[in-house]
């Protein structure tokens, strides 16, 4: 069994393009270290205009200036932009700039050029190099040569899950692909991977499912191959990225409120002494979270994001952290452990129900000003609490629904008990 370094070092050379020999070795890597169940879509697939690209690599990459050889983009993953075009041929300098691609940032790291694999179907050749090559780059004639093979292939799609008592589900989420980069999407699968490792053999109340795919497009492949009936199981959601880098922890709300994986995320967080900031949706960072935010499904972003190497070949398996990675395992733990230990609110019932009639007797009555009752904070909350248990509209933690009131949680829960033993609703 490798560790979550030990993943990061095996797999981050590895050009992991959205449907490439890179990705599958790396899929092929995964399931010896978890049983996944891989979901194969063939790069003929469309939906709602996202098209899986054809099977992708590139087998030579190389620019030479009067026989000498001045760059071969092979010698990084991210030297050749992503699914270029092949091309061979004399090229004066001006024509090779418009191809050549650096950042901006520093001086010897390759930038991530990713568009084309979202756009297939409009494609140009080129190569990403560091500013330092770029500007050595003189008038005169170059060579160029850029060979890639394509084929018909598939996209793959790895989903693990540990059933729990209850289908309700809890995703865990992470992207697979970007290319030779260890932070941005491959440590927060291995993040993920191992937050499952440690659920192994353990009893739970809910179902909890990882799921890696190709950032945003697999994972509206995902959400749109499953039956509505299997999205509807899937309660609220954490997507995991660049977890492994020094940088300070990172909790992106959804985008609705009481969403139960962000409470119990935070408490966790607070537990543990961890320092973390914290912000509404898109706020920190965009990134496949609206993917399922669209499909209903309330989901997290939990990150170390911003970090200096972002989208550049400095990512790499030297800056990843042991600790940081098992700052964030630790944390992902404690958030199921809260899940676990705060019920869950179902409401069974339509409308509202008249609470002042005896035979439900949990009307919270704060008073009338206008009579001369004395307010008092702790019966609002109360209020609030009561009012919002007719509108909720999916599952939550009675954490969530105490702390978004801000009462605390064994008050909400005895007044839930009463609203459980009228049948009205229930915590599971």
């Amino acid at each position: 069994m490798k560790t979550m370094i030990q993943m990061l070092q095996d797999l981050t050379p590895l050009n992991r393009a959205v449907c490439s020999l890179g990705y599958d070795q790396s899929v092929s890597y995964l399931c010896n270290e978890l049983p996944f169940h891989v979901i194969a879509v063939p790069s003929s697939y469309e939906h709602n205009g996202w098209v899986i690209p054809p099977s992708w690599d590139v087998v030579e990459a190389k620019i030479f200036k009067q026989g000498v050889m001045v760059y071969d983009g092979t010698s990084h993953p991210l030297g050749v932009i992503a699914l270029s075009n092949s091309f061979s041929g004399t090229v004066g300098l001006d024509e090779l700039l418009r191809h050549v691609h650096y950042d901006h940032r520093y001086e010897d790291s390759i930038p991530f050029h990713y568009r084309q694999q979202f756009r297939s179907w409009s494609r140009d050749w080129g190569f990403c190099m560091p500013k330092s090559v770029y500007d050595r780059l003189t008038p005169g004639d170059y060579e160029v040569i850029i060979r890639t093979v394509e084929s018909p292939g598939v996209m793959k799609i790895l989903e693990y899950k540990h059933q729990g008592s209850l289908d309700l589900t809890i995703v865990l989420a992470g992207s697979l692909d970007h290319a030779g980069v260890a932070n941005d999407g491959l440590a927060g699968c291995v993040v993920g991977m191992e937050v499952m490792r440690r659920l192994q053999g353990r009893k739970t109340k809910f179902t909890y499912s990882l799921v890696l795919s190709p950032g945003i497009l697999g994972s509206e492949i995902y959400l749109a191959w499953l039956n509505k009936q299997d999205r509807q199981r899937i309660l609220e959601g954490i997507f995991l990225e660049m977890l492994g880098s020094d940088t300070p922890l990172a909790v992106q709300e959804s985008r609705r409120s009481m969403v139960s994986v962000s409470h119990a995320l935070k408490s966790s967080l607070d537990q543990l002494g961890l320092a973390y900031r914290t912000g509404p949706f898109e706020s920190i960072i965009v990134n496949d979270e609206y993917v399922w935010e669209n499909y209903g499904i309330p989901m997290l972003s939990f990150s170390r994001f911003p970090y200096p190497q972002y989208h550049s070949s400095l990512d790499s398996a030297e800056i990843m952290k042991d600790t940081s990675l098992n700052e964030a395992v630790d944390a992902l733990i404690g958030a199921v452990d809260r899940l676990e230990a705060s019920p869950m609110i179902m409401r069974k019932f339509e409308g509202n129900i008249c609470l002042s009639n005896p035979k439900y007797d949990l009307y919270v009555d704060y008073g009338q000003i206008a009579l001369g009752d004395k307010l008092t904070d702790g019966r609002r909350r109360m209020r609030t609490l009561m009012d919002l248990i007719p509108a909720l509209e999916r599952p939550v933690s009675v954490k969530a629904l105490a702390d978004h009131v801000g009462i605390p949680e064994n008050e909400a829960n005895e007044y839930l008990l009463r609203w459980e033993a009228k049948g009205l609703i229930d915590l599971l």
